[in-house]
């Protein structure tokens, strides 16, 4: 069985930033995710960790982050995908006006990219969207998408919050490095990771 994180970095609106990034981390075993925050919470980044209840790149110290990836580096069977959008190239005026859509669409690209071997998948995406309706919308396109390369397999998908998983947390520690290397020409946070890295661009 696979696991599947999904968090984004960068905003959908037409101003603000210059990109949207959207990470994917796959493992097969999120347990050894749990372990290292756990450990980092008790010992390490005791002090610093001690008044959040999640790790969020946009507010953890350059040394929280660089921990992370070095230790993501040890967990077996993982690799990540980003995909990512430069705004100004996407010439869809419908998508542009509508975020929801627009996430979907970046997402449903993500998607495409994820092929897997195994029988079962759990992928579980920062929750977003509030409303069922939305979230519905969000997985009939994903799994259209996600289908289209693939061989049909059983996908459960959930929106969760960040705070009660390891994996989602990484996944947003993941989109935030990439989203540096982009927006800020800075590529001290991806290059850290050795694990295996795909990078799709979409317009």
């Amino acid at each position: 069985m696979k696991y599947v994180y999904i968090d984004e970095s960068g905003d959908l609106g037409k101003m603000g930033s210059n990109y949207l990034v959207l990470s994917a981390l796959i493992v097969s075993n999120p347990g050894e995710l749990d372990r290292i925050i756990k450990n980092m919470r008790r010992n390490k980044f005791k002090k610093e960790l001690k008044s959040s209840s999640e790790i969020k790149a946009n507010k953890s110290s350059g040394t929280i982050i660089m921990y992370m990836l070095e230790k993501l580096n040890l967990v077996k069977n993982s690799r990540v995908l980003y995909v990512v959008l430069e705004k100004k190239k996407l010439f869809s005026e419908y998508l542009s006006k509508d975020k929801n859509k627009l996430y979907n669409y970046v997402a449903g690209k993500l998607a495409k990219q994820i092929l897997f071997n195994d029988s079962s998948v759990e992928i579980r995406i920062d929750r977003r969207y509030g409303k069922q309706l939305l979230q519905q919308n969000f997985n009939n396109y994903f799994m259209k998408c996600l289908n289209e390369n693939s061989n049909p397999i059983k996908v459960r998908i959930e929106h969760s919050y960040s705070n009660n998983f390891s994996g989602l947390q990484f996944a947003d520690v993941l989109a935030w490095s990439c989203f540096q290397k982009f927006e800020h020409e800075n590529n001290s946070f991806v290059e850290k990771l050795k694990i295996e890295q795909e990078v799709y661009h979409v317009w």
